[in-house]
């Protein structure tokens, strides 16, 4: 048997292709050939690319710079037998590992479910019997029988086809099922366009027929997208990456210090151990503790918000990756559309109607226009056009709990709908004009015809619906609008056409015909001439309202949105205009569409040009949606991408953030994504990026508030050593204020309201520093005021109180606890005064602030806590330098905020 593989068969004849197979479309393999072809090709299974195993992905959660210098903390303490301040750190350390660990075993788990996705059962016929099988079984070359609600098991080339629908749109994003035929196609066309082939995964929708298995396993199309799935690495969120370089300057910081505290101690003469100590105290003062446990714990307050907005957060860093992104890829069906096919417009008797009203509820208004005659229903074009679109149909409009449902074709749905909202009901037509004889649709012929009595002394009429070729080249005459026969006039039918295609309408043509009142069966050659042309109907799947405002929002804050669709050019441009993602001249003729072939034809670094330029994609295949991904991350762009088949799996997982459809999404692209929106709408998005932005914004204002705390304890230390005096705070008193405050205090700003504006705003660059000169100026400024009251109150209670020096550092870790308490304040905005948000606007701020104070009042006057902590009582003079202290910081960096406004504006 010649090489099987990699041949393009939807472009050769279905019987050269079974000799190719060496198959009989009759008896079709024997059993003992289709056990030699197994050994040859294998299961038709996906293989599972090998990860590594659960304990290296768990040890590899201790490897960021941010939980070494945690783990230094713990061995740190524990050197200071402090065992329950290491087992607080160490369990902090603990918890973040799982919950990184945990989050990379469900995105591990995507091509699990792709795996899944292709289990079932097939019907195929083995020496010359039809058998039941496991789709793992098939092997290239054999026949099988796809029947209506099967999953097509394997790449197929159709053979036959009775009326065979297939719903291709978790492989190539068709909003509509395909109709398929065996007639062999162009070399070129694209998976999408192959009409004669049925690829695994898919599903069979309506009618049923048969074809030979070509591809299998690895090497079906749903194979390649599992390929490419597995060779996508796992990216970096742009928190993760900041975070990352952060610590690890942190690190590097914290152990210079630590090396200069001691080298200097050693220089004046004091002692190793002394030194040690002194140096284990900077380096306990400098590591932000809290800091894992208040990233974590923000963005999971993140993932609260975000749910109630119908988006569920499946990795944590994904919240506020949200708030940097750029660009949104979004896919076009039931993300930025309804996924409800809706009449738009219909010509009929000479006149032009609009219909309002949007899916498949029955409410709306059939309205004239263009000149269009005022009495609808006088027009008996419009009623028989509407009768022609109810009777030949087969599918039913059903009305749920949740809203109306078609069942059937969702073509045919619109159809029920547009004649519904102008007052027919398909029970009663039904009844009036039951149907006689039908002719089935057929791809080849591209249309429907059935066969109705109207009743008792009137003629039969046929009614006929299909594509625009079919039906108009047949029509000797047009009905007009007083039911009388006129001459059809090509020219203006034509107009109609183009007007209609052009707004990227899906336009289906009608006629009749009156028969005799004794047919009782109709064959094409009833089709073929005398037809009446009673009009066109031109329907799409309309955008969702509230998409259009989120993507105007999206707009205005700097975020670019891109279409990216399996569905046709001229379709996509449509919806892309009425979405404000191109102008008015947007259409693929103008090149502000690009399709897949021309994607082809790109090389990278073309692509990467293109891709920043063009609004639109269309018909593009698994591996361009990856392309296209990659393009626009090549520009340092961080990107969202929308999906919800398997081929947008492996784009889903390439991006910065991938967002999944709750709704209409397959499994495989859960797995894959970061987000998964409950509600399949891209509002939910925009709302969700609102989120991701208020959340960073959060985390900057903890940041921004610790980090003083560390930096001030640390030098404090370090000039304690350098002046060669007493050390004004100890160790474990610098681990009670680190992790109380970092609780109690830093904590509460998670649940910071989101600002003002904070959709006006522009993307965040990607490049751009956790900390800005802004933020690190202001951080040095309270680290000093903090060191300056600490230090001088330390030694000033030392003069005072008689060398006790029990409450000069009680007096010293006060100022450092009031002045980050009344510091939290300030740092509530970044920029503007803390009473702009609303001073109540924050409740558990007041909260911690209260509990913090109390627990500062058991650490200064509980007898047990003094003997732990080395603390003591203060007296009233002592707290009025606290507090003056405090209030020092607060004004001070109110100040400078107000400086840095003006200079702004």
């Amino acid at each position: 048997m010649e090489s099987i593989q990699d041949k393009e068969w939807h472009s050769k004849e279905a019987q050269s292709v079974v000799k190719a197979f060496h198959s009989d479309t009759t008896m079709g393999l024997s059993v003992k050939e289709a056990a030699s072809r197994i050994e040859q090709f294998g299961h038709n299974e996906l293989t599972l690319k090998k990860g590594q195993g659960p304990i290296i992905r768990l040890l590899n959660q201790f490897r960021q710079a941010l939980v070494v210098i945690l783990l230094i903390a713990v061995v740190i303490t524990v050197v200071l037998k402090e065992y329950a301040d290491a087992a607080v750190i160490f369990a902090v350390v603990v918890v973040n590992a799982v919950i990184g660990f945990l989050q990379e075993s469900k995105a591990l788990k995507a091509i699990e479910a792709l795996a899944k996705s292709m289990t079932s059962d097939a019907t195929v016929v083995r020496d010359g019997e039809k058998q039941r099988l496991p789709s793992s079984q098939l092997v290239p070359g054999d026949i099988v029988i796809l029947q209506s609600g099967d999953k097509v098991p394997a790449d197929i080339r159709l053979i036959t086809v009775k009326e065979l629908q297939v719903d291709e749109s978790a492989l190539t994003g068709e909003s509509v099922p395909v109709q398929k035929g065996p007639a062999a196609l162009e070399v070129n066309a694209t998976v999408g366009d192959r009409y004669n082939m049925a690829y695994s995964s898919t599903l069979i929708t309506y009618g049923n027929g048969s074809g030979i298995v070509v591809n299998t396993g690895d090497r079906t199309e749903i194979g390649r997208i599992n390929r490419l799935l597995s060779d996508v690495d796992i990216l970096e969120t742009p928190l993760t990456r900041k975070i990352h370089h952060f610590s690890k300057l942190l690190l590097y910081a914290i152990l210079c210090m630590a090396g200069f505290t001691f080298v200097i101690g050693l220089l004046r003469g004091q002692t190793v151990v002394e030194m040690f100590m002194a140096s284990v105290a900077l380096a306990v003062g400098a590591i932000p503790e809290g800091l894992p446990a208040a990233i974590t714990i923000t963005l999971a307050i993140g993932v609260s918000r975000m749910a109630k907005r119908n988006a569920i957060i499946r990795k944590l860093p994904a919240v506020e990756t949200l708030g940097s992104v750029m660009v949104v890829c979004s896919d076009k069906t039931g993300t930025l559309t309804q996924n409800q096919m809706t009449v738009q417009e219909i010509v009929s008797g000479g006149s032009h109607y609009s219909v309002s009203g949007v899916g498949y509820a029955p409410q709306g208004n059939i309205n004239p226009s263009q000149g269009g005659n005022g009495d609808v229903l006088a027009n008996q074009a419009l009623r028989e056009i509407f009768a022609a679109g109810l009777l030949c149909n087969d599918s039913k409009l059903v009305e749920t709990d949740v809203g109306w449902k078609v069942q059937g074709d969702p073509t045919e749905g619109a159809l029920i709908t547009a004649a519904m909202k102008a007052g027919y009901h398909p029970s009663d037509l039904e009844k009036e004009m039951p149907r006689i004889d039908m002719i089935p649709f057929e791809s080849e012929r591209q249309y429907m015809a059935t066969l109705h009595d109207q009743g008792k002394d009137l003629p039969r009429v046929i009614y006929v619906k299909g594509s625009i070729e079919s039906i108009c080249v047949d029509c000797s005459t047009t009905l007009d609008p007083d039911g009388q026969p006129d001459i059809t006039d090509p020219g203006v039918i034509s107009d109609w056409i183009d007007s209609m295609t052009g707004k990227g309408l899906r336009v289906l043509a009608f006629g009749r015909r009156l028969v005799a009142t004794e047919t009782s069966k109709i064959t094409h050659a009833d089709i073929d001439e005398g037809l009446e042309f009673l009009g066109l109907q031109g329907m799409i799947d309309p955008p969702r309202p509230e998409a259009v405002k989120a993507i105007a929002a999206c707009q205005a804050a700097g975020i670019r949105v891109k279409m990216i669709t399996g569905d046709h050019a001229g379709t996509a441009a449509a919806i892309a205009r009425q979405m404000g993602l191109c102008g008015e001249s947007c259409s693929y003729h103008t090149r502000e569409v690009l399709t897949g072939k021309e994607i082809g034809g790109l090389n990278d670094d073309k692509l990467v040009e293109t891709a920043n330029a063009t609004a639109v994609f269309a018909r593009v295949s698994p591996e361009q949606k990856l392309r296209l991904v990659e393009a626009l991350q090549k520009r340092d762009y961080v990107v969202a991408m929308t999906g919800d088949g398997v081929n947008d799996a492996p784009a889903l997982r390439q991006a910065d953030i991938g967002v999944a459809m709750g709704l209409a999404g397959t499994e495989v692209s859960k797995e894959s994504a970061d987000m998964v929106l409950t509600d399949d709408n891209f509002a939910t998005i925009e709302a969700a990026v609102e989120e991701g932005r208020g959340v960073f914004d959060n985390l900057i204002k903890f940041i921004t508030w610790t980090l003083p705390t560390n930096g001030g304890e640390g030098l404090v230390i370090l000039l304690a050593v350098l002046l060669g005096t007493r050390l004004p705070i100890l160790p474990l008193q610098i681990l009670w204020i680190n992790m109380t405050t970092a609780l109690l205090l830093g904590l509460m700003l998670a649940f910071e309201p989101k600002e003002a504006g904070i959709m006006k705003r522009p993307p965040r660059e990607p490049t751009t520093p956790i900390l800005t000169q802004t933020l690190i100026t202001r951080i040095l400024l309270v680290s000093l005021l903090l060191v300056i009251g600490a230090f001088g109150l330390f030694k000033l209670e030392l003069m005072l109180q008689g060398n006790n020096e029990a409450l000069a550092r009680t007096v010293a870790v006060n100022i450092f606890v009031f002045g980050e308490m009344l510091y939290l304040f300030n740092c509530r905005s970044i920029t503007h005064p803390f009473w702009k948000l609303g001073v109540w606007s924050n409740k558990l701020l007041w909260v911690g602030v209260s509990i913090m104070a109390a627990l500062q009042m058991l650490y200064t006057y509980s007898p047990p806590m003094n003997r732990v902590f080395q603390s003591a009582p203060l007296g009233l003079m002592e707290w009025s330098f606290i507090f003056l202290n405090s209030s020092v910081i607060f004004i001070i960096v109110e100040i400078e905020k107000k400086i840095r406004r003006r200079s702004v504006a």
